[in-house]
């Protein structure tokens, strides 16, 4: 009796000697046990594997500098197509369909204006602000023009933004409006912006449009620049009214390209440049004379056709 009595009490005291957080597991464990999986996240985070509380795996909030750092690649995606039709639209009227040096259009005021580079320069701000104004107005309007009325609505339009530019240049520049003369007005007819609005501006959207305008508005500036550089540090000896070439110096002015002779030697020598820079980087492929209607009598039909 004794020993039986004896071994109840160490009984007694290994049950009385367990911790209460023992207790606690045991009955997590069986919780967990009977339970679905997910009500399993009730677990210890030691029994459940992890090192570390659950809340350390929770994902903060990005910084400020990741979250701008996000936004600017957001803009930096949505803005990567508009920025590479910028480019291209720039390329096209600076380059591959400068209006001046490529397509050959406005000649006139190219060869008079350009005596001096100040006079290219307001003629082609001048001339741009009138290309987009115009294009984005006969853009809008491009499907209430009746198509046999056309050509005055355009000229209207533009002879309207032609009117603003001038009474503009004679408040602000009147300088310029005196060395320009009749050719700041003569932009009605200039046959860049009238071809723009007709092969362009009336049939597309007037963002596209507008973005067409400001392109050959700075290529036809371009040129005009380049030319009155040449002509006004050649011919005059300055840049942009302030004198380069000096009487006494190694190089004096010639009066040659201040004359009508040397705008057109400089215009010549600005086209070759410009078609030299277009040039494709290949060589023209043989097309052969199977479709060609003078196959026959074509002396090059022996050497493998035309090229």
């Amino acid at each position: 009796m004794a020993k039986k009595t004896i071994s109840m009490g160490r009984n007694a005291s290994h049950h009385s000697e367990q911790s209460p957080v023992s207790e606690a597991h045991r009955g997590v464990e069986r919780i967990s046990s009977d339970s679905s999986p997910e009500e399993s996240v009730d677990m210890p985070y030691e029994e459940q594997g992890m090192t570390e509380n659950p809340a350390c795996y929770i994902e903060a909030e990005p910084s400020a500098d990741e979250q701008g750092e996000a936004t600017n690649q957001a803009v930096s995606q949505a803005a990567g197509p508009a920025l590479k039709l910028f480019q291209s639209e720039m390329k096209r009227g600076l380059l591959t369909e400068n209006p001046v040096l490529r397509l050959v259009l406005g000649t006139c005021p190219t060869l008079a204006v350009t005596t001096a580079a100040s006079n290219a320069v307001g003629m082609g701000i001048a001339a741009t602000l009138v290309l987009i104004c115009s294009n984005t107005v006969i853009s809008l309007m491009r499907h209430i023009i009746p198509d046999k009325a056309r050509i005055p609505a355009y000229i209207t339009v533009i002879a309207s933004f032609v009117s603003v530019v001038q009474m503009l240049v004679k408040a602000y520049a009147p300088a310029l409006d005196e060395s320009l003369g009749i050719y700041l007005p003569l932009i009605v007819v200039n046959c860049i912006i009238l071809g723009r609005a007709e092969m362009y501006a009336s049939k597309h959207a007037p963002l596209a449009s507008a973005l067409d305008g400001l392109a050959m508005g700075v290529g036809f500036t371009a040129a005009l620049l380049c030319m009155g550089i040449v002509r006004e540090l050649l011919g005059a000896g300055s840049l942009f009214g302030h004198e380069i070439l000096s009487e006494g110096g190694f190089l004096q002015p010639i009066l040659f390209f201040s004359l009508a002779p040397g705008g057109f030697f400089v215009f010549g020598l600005l086209i070759a440049a410009a078609n030299r820079l277009s040039r494709e980087n290949h060589l023209p492929v043989r097309t052969g004379c199977g479709d060609c209607p003078a196959a026959a009598t074509c002396s090059m039909s022996d050497k493998g056709g035309c090229r």
